[in-house]
């Protein structure tokens, strides 16, 4: 079954929801630019997770902000910038989660092969000024030949109740990521949205 994770959490009463669902990652933005971004609040909402495992997204962090964020109960850091390998092996590649964006429905593979020991790659939209969340999909052909590659791959852009089972039998990801496709407005989550994705997707599990 393709694993969920819902993204750009920032309300104590979203976590608390979606804690009664399953849910297998929790995302929180720590990118201050970002509508979503948590600030001071990351500890607080980490300790309201339950079952799923807790994501800290950067970009272009320190490396002493990615240990804080692991240190305060973070499981992976999901890096969103130009982050290096040697940044990423720093953390340790086994929790690290890189994200790389579509632009103009093209890809280079290559530069996959560099981050191929991570724990996933995240392949989300391209939108200039916008590190994610972005509301956009792009062609799931690019994410499907990377899967194809042998990549763990979470699929982003664009993903909402009513295209998810879509995205997953057309990628086949290892994980669907969902953040603007389940809100009121950035950082404010839906409950009738997200009923509506568990619902939906108990349809592809029957």
């Amino acid at each position: 079954m393709v694993k969920i994770k819902i993204c750009g959490l920032k309300e104590e009463e979203d976590v608390k929801f979606l804690n009664d669902f399953p849910l297998d990652y929790m995302g929180f933005i720590m990118y201050p630019k970002s509508p979503r971004y948590v600030n001071d609040k990351l500890k607080e909402l980490l300790s309201l997770v339950k079952k799923a495992k807790k994501v800290a997204v950067f970009v272009n962090p320190s490396y002493e902000e990615v240990k804080k964020a692991l240190d305060l109960g973070a499981d992976f850091i999901q890096l969103h910038g130009e982050e290096t390998p040697q940044f990423g092996k720093k953390i340790g590649l086994k929790k690290v989660i890189k994200a790389f964006k579509v632009k103009d429905n093209t890809f280079d593979f290559k530069e996959l092969s560099f981050w191929g020991n991570a724990y996933a790659i995240l392949i989300d939209t391209y939108v200039k000024g916008i590190p994610g969340g972005t509301g956009k999909t792009f062609n799931w052909d690019i994410a499907k030949k990377i899967v194809s590659l042998g990549y763990k791959v979470f699929l982003a852009g664009g993903i909402n109740p009513d295209n998810v089972l879509s995205a997953m039998t057309k990628v086949f990801p290892y994980a669907i990521d969902i953040a603007s496709g389940v809100e009121l407005y950035p950082g404010k989550k839906d409950p009738e949205k997200i009923i509506k994705l568990f619902n939906n997707l108990k349809m592809i599990s029957c």
